[in-house]
């Protein structure tokens, strides 16, 4: 009797699917977040931000693990054929999920096709800043200027940043005249690129460049020194940490928005139910407050929580980004 009570046990056991015992021991190793990035950017420190909170939760050790390069792309092609057991975690972002499929049509990963996306981390506009050095004290008094003086007013940027593309966008935008103003010639303005964001601030600093776009943590410091003036902002709503400075969207260009953003997603064959969980944990870490409050102490909004709501905006900034850099005309590095 009892020997046919443990074979009845080992049938049964035999009988499940392989994935639903690997699903109800999850996790039951240490996990990963593939940042695309070098330790220290905006990238890194947000994965950081909720790798210490999904180990409380999860009850295993979650690391980051850096593996940066061509904007995010060498990482993101890695972790996407790595085996989707719930283990790895990929970090998700505009670079390298929306900008690189405009830029590269045959990147090796497709981000709709290949990542299952589970939560949105941050989302965080970018300021148009100018010297202080410069005339321009309103959006409107640049805009005016740059259609009155095409060619005349340069700006810095580096290669496919957020930055890049909201001034792209912001030309393409702009190009087109209102009826009735005299002396418009469309929007056209000088960009001086440049290898990296450092560099580039320093410049603009040091008054050797007059505008650029920038991230808005990267800008709070400067401009409460008054080191850089802030004409506009390029989320829908203006930031809180800035109320006094005007959204485009609200200066005449609605819909206007070019935000820098992250998130987390797995890698697509993912065991259904990893997905689920990994989902209602995501959920419960980012509508924390004390994730809330680390976000909102430095510019960024806490997006709206879910896999739902994340792969939806994914496909938007594809299609967004895609159609720009497609006007435009620009190229890969």
């Amino acid at each position: 009797m009892f020997r046919r009570t443990l074979v009845g046990a080992a049938a049964a056991v035999a009988a499940l699917p392989l994935p639903a015992l690997a699903q109800e021991a999850w996790p039951s190793k240490p996990l990963k977040i593939i940042c695309p990035f070098p330790a220290g950017g905006t990238s890194d420190v947000m994965a950081r931000l909720v790798a210490e909170p999904l180990t409380k939760e999860l009850v295993q050790q979650v690391i980051v693990e850096n593996i940066g390069g061509a904007g995010g792309t060498i990482g993101t092609l890695r972790a996407a054929k790595m085996a989707p057991d719930g283990t790895t975690i990929v970090q998700t972002g505009v670079g390298q999920n929306a900008v690189a499929h405009g830029l590269d049509p045959k990147l090796g990963y497709d981000s709709m096709r290949d990542f299952v996306h589970i939560a949105q981390v941050h989302t965080g506009p970018n300021l148009l800043v100018v010297h202080p050095g410069t005339p321009f004290k309103s959006f409107q008094e640049l805009v005016d200027y740059v259609r009155k003086n095409p060619g005349k007013l340069n700006y810095g940027y580096t290669h496919a940043a957020s930055g890049h593309m909201a001034m792209e966008l912001l030309k393409q935008r702009a190009s087109e005249c209102p009826k009735g103003v005299k002396g418009c010639n469309g929007f056209f303005v000088v960009g001086i690129p440049y290898r990296g964001g450092g560099p580039m601030l320093q410049d603009l600093l040091g008054g050797q460049i007059p505008m650029m776009f920038i991230n808005q943590d990267v800008a709070l410091q400067h401009v409460r020194a008054g080191k850089l003036r802030a004409l506009a902002c390029t989320s829908l709503q203006r930031n809180p940490l800035y109320p006094e400075v005007p959204t485009i969207h609200e200066s005449g260009f609605s819909n206007f928005q070019a935000l820098s953003w992250s998130g987390l997603s797995l890698i697509k064959g993912t065991p259904q139910a990893i997905a689920d969980r990994f989902e209602a944990v995501m959920k419960k870490i980012m509508t924390s407050a004390d994730i809330k409050q680390k976000l909102e102490a430095v510019g960024f909004v806490v997006p709206p929580p879910g896999a739902q709501a994340y792969a939806a905006f994914v496909k938007s900034e594809i299609e967004l980004w895609t159609k720009v850099i497609k006007t435009a005309g620009i190229k890969p590095e």
